[in-house]
């Protein structure tokens, strides 16, 4: 089924951007009937520890998807209903409030959004799944505020055996990113990811792979800006992963960061 048009360069986004952090967090999860409930803590840079509680639940096919109370004491709610087949209807509020849609059919995905707190902007976004591994599609956004398009862009990807590349816009059009993944073999992955544009014909964003271990998953990429990072990523236990992060300036130790995060 094809994805949205957010998600085209999924596969490889989540690779070189997932699992890298230099916090140090502790995440519950714990089902109490049909609630599920989710205490998610931080530790900060001294040493104080902020904790957010959220809580996940469906009641009258309406579906709750995320009733968060921030450390702050801000809060935020998501929900979602689908009074029909493939669509989808839905709310996201905190600092700002949304209402959208998103209608699957076949291998087609559409999706629309209104900001209702400002009545702002108003967005959309379409993807077409094709034969051959092939995905298109585009989004566009307008302001309320100014009557004007504030961006548009649009984009493809491209699946077929080890090899996933997809080619998005950005900034109205003024920039192409490639993003690019080749799955070696069962245990190893590589990913990159590149903007083009007039005023810098080649920028690497980064370049990194995956290996599955025996000991857990390794991953390690390098950025543009000259930062190393890598992790671990591994079941301690029976639901229990662990995530170990690091990251350094070339090879400036004085740079290093580090990060541990258990998820249970």
């Amino acid at each position: 089924m094809v994805c949205k048009f957010s998600d085209i360069a999924k596969a490889p986004t989540d690779l070189l951007n997932d699992d890298y952090t230099n916090k140090v967090s502790l995440k519950c999860k714990k089902n109490a009937g049909p609630v599920a409930v989710t205490i998610d803590t931080t530790r900060g840079a001294g040493g104080a520890l902020s904790s957010k509680v959220g809580t996940k639940f469906s009641y009258a096919g309406l579906s709750f998807d995320k009733a968060q109370l921030e450390a702050n004491g801000s809060q935020t709610l998501e929900t979602s209903l689908s009074p029909v087949p493939g669509l989808e209807l839905s709310f996201k509020g905190g600092k700002g409030a949304d209402v959208g849609a998103t209608y699957k059919a076949g291998n087609f995905c559409g999706t629309a959004s209104l900001d209702v707190k400002d009545l702002s902007k108003v967005s959309s976004s379409a993807c077409m799944g094709f034969a051959g591994g092939i995905a298109m599609g585009g989004d566009v956004t307008y302001s309320l505020k100014d009557s004007s398009l504030s961006g548009f862009n649009v984009g493809a990807s491209y699946s077929q055996g080890p090899l996933f590349a997809s080619l998005t816009t950005g900034g109205k059009m003024s920039t192409m990113n490639v993003s690019m993944m080749y799955k070696v073999n069962s245990d190893l992955s590589i990913a990159s990811s590149t903007t083009h544009s007039a005023s810098k014909r080649c920028d690497v964003v980064a370049v990194g792979g995956i290996y599955k271990s025996s000991f857990g998953d390794v991953k390690a990429k390098v950025g543009s800006n000259g930062i190393i990072s890598a992790s671990l990523i591994k079941n301690v236990a029976p639901k229990v992963k662990l995530t170990a992060s690091g990251s350094m300036s070339g090879t400036d130790t004085s740079t290093f960061k580090y990060g541990l995060g258990i998820a249970m």
